[in-house]
């Protein structure tokens, strides 16, 4: 698995932010798929820095939540 590097947290920090503001304007469904993304990602990057006893709720647990609200934005029936 290649590295993850300060740019892509930053990238992953800005789809977070991009998708709340996506949703707020009424695209739910892209909202929620770009935080689901910039979420998975930082989750998978903290994973390095959390120690072994205490990743099943801190890592898996955010990449859980993430999976589950990528799936919810891909069953969202089609708006306007």
């Amino acid at each position: 698995m290649p590295a993850i590097t300060a740019l892509s947290l930053r990238i992953a920090y800005v789809a977070v932010g991009l998708g709340i503001l996506v949703g707020a304007l009424a695209f739910v469904r892209s909202g929620a798929l770009m935080i689901a993304a910039g979420t998975a990602l930082i989750a998978l990057a903290r994973r390095s820095q959390i120690s072994r006893r205490r990743r099943i709720i801190e890592c898996y647990f955010p990449l859980a939540i993430a999976a589950t609200l990528f799936t919810l934005a891909l069953a969202l029936p089609k708006g306007l």
